[in-house]
């Protein structure tokens, strides 16, 4: 089970076999939400009508999951019904464990390191200057990747961009805790950033919010308002394969700024552009600061959102107006050498083969847990 929204397969397992032993022995479960709140949970009542648990008597379904009160926590079921659960970075595994610490009869969450696979943004041409040090073969290729996303640029929203110039790129899934318009929140910051005759910037956001999270289109509609503004500032709807591919290959800087602990694992970054993000989800098993990528210091999470908000938008102005953008137009040499660092550095740990051959070496291929273990996620 991916996350928790097939858990009535749980119970048509149960309904076929009979015991939870049965059931652990076939099923699995990958959960990606880091935080307990976000998990579903649902009125067992309402459930039972619905026949969300094959039919099985409630009392029945109360034993075998343990959860006796009226409202039903699906991850919860899912854990305690599954012969094996992962999260899916080292991170969420350790953002994952004080979750559910109060809870009994827990499977221990191993750790799977999602990954990308490098055909949706690779290109084997910048891999062979990187393998040769060809650092101007390496610059020529960018610089012709940078032209194929302005292309579209132009498809879209009909801007013009110069492949020159410092291209910074947000593309991902919008929603809150991504928070696409963190660089909006200080204004004159933002518009000396955009506005900079020494460092020039273009800056591009793409991607989409699901249909009915109206903050999101609400941010999402903010950014389109705020890039009319700027000749060097731009949306693209949408992120499919091979948009994302080309946002990939013509990024300069691949911008990721999720709330800290939110991110479980955020595969977007894994694509060969040197990477800014905060130190979330993948991000702390890659990044070398300074050698293959640029990361922000970390908020403290007893602040409020809004004071952790603007401590990693101060923090991520002033690495962008006092180290990258310098060394990128003054020390073109020492950012072609992160630019290969981070190229090289991706593959293969953050690669789909070694995540296909982890799930296959550390869930599918092993036998599972036959009886109830009480158990620690820190274990």
């Amino acid at each position: 089970m991916n996350e928790s929204h097939p858990l009535p397969v749980e119970f048509y397992l149960y309904s076929q076999w009979g015991s939870l032993e049965a059931v652990r022995e076939r099923l699995v479960f990958t959960t990606h939400t880091p935080e307990e709140a976000g998990n579903p949970r649902t009125d067992s009542g309402l459930l039972d009508r619905m026949g969300f648990f094959n039919y099985l008597p409630l009392t029945d379904v109360q034993r075998i999951t343990g959860i006796k009160e009226d409202e039903f926590k699906w991850a919860l079921a899912a854990l305690r019904l599954a012969g094996r659960a992962n999260a899916v970075s080292k991170r969420h595994r350790q953002v994952c464990a004080p979750m559910w610490q109060n809870y009994t009869d827990l499977w221990p969450l191993v750790c799977i390191t999602h990954a990308q696979h490098p055909l949706f943004w690779g290109d084997p041409l910048l891999d062979d200057a990187a393998a040769k040090n060809d650092a101007a073969a390496l610059a020529a290729r960018k610089k012709t990747a940078k032209q194929g996303l302005f292309d579209e640029v132009v498809n879209q929203p009909g801007d013009l961009n110069d492949p020159n110039v410092f291209r910074l790129v947000w593309a991902r899934r919008f929603a809150g805790y991504k928070r696409a318009d963190l660089l909006l929140s200080d204004p004159a910051r933002f518009e000396r950033l955009l506005t900079n005759p020494h460092y020039p910037v273009q800056l591009l956001w793409a991607g989409k919010p699901y249909p009915f999270d109206y903050a999101s289109i609400g941010t999402f509609d903010r950014l389109i308002h705020v890039a009319r503004q700027y000749i060097n500032c731009s949306v693209l709807v949408g992120y499919e394969i091979q948009l994302s591919k080309w946002l990939k290959q013509g990024a300069d800087l691949w911008l990721n700024t999720p709330r800290l602990t939110r991110e479980a694992s955020g595969t977007s970054g894994m694509n060969g552009a040197i990477n800014c993000s905060t130190n979330d989800g993948w991000v702390p098993e890659f990044a070398r600061t300074g050698i293959n990528s640029f990361v922000l210091p970390e908020a403290d999470l007893s602040w409020p959102t809004h004071q952790q908000d603007a401590f990693d938008a101060d923090n991520l102005f002033t690495l962008l107006e006092t180290v990258i953008l310098p060394m990128y137009y003054n020390q073109p040499s020492q950012w072609l050498g992160m630019a290969k660092a981070s190229l090289q550095d991706i593959i293969p740990y953050f690669d789909s083969d070694r995540m296909a051959a982890e799930y296959y070496e550390k869930f599918y291929s092993l036998a599972q847990p036959v009886t109830p273990l009480s158990a620690s996620l820190t274990d």
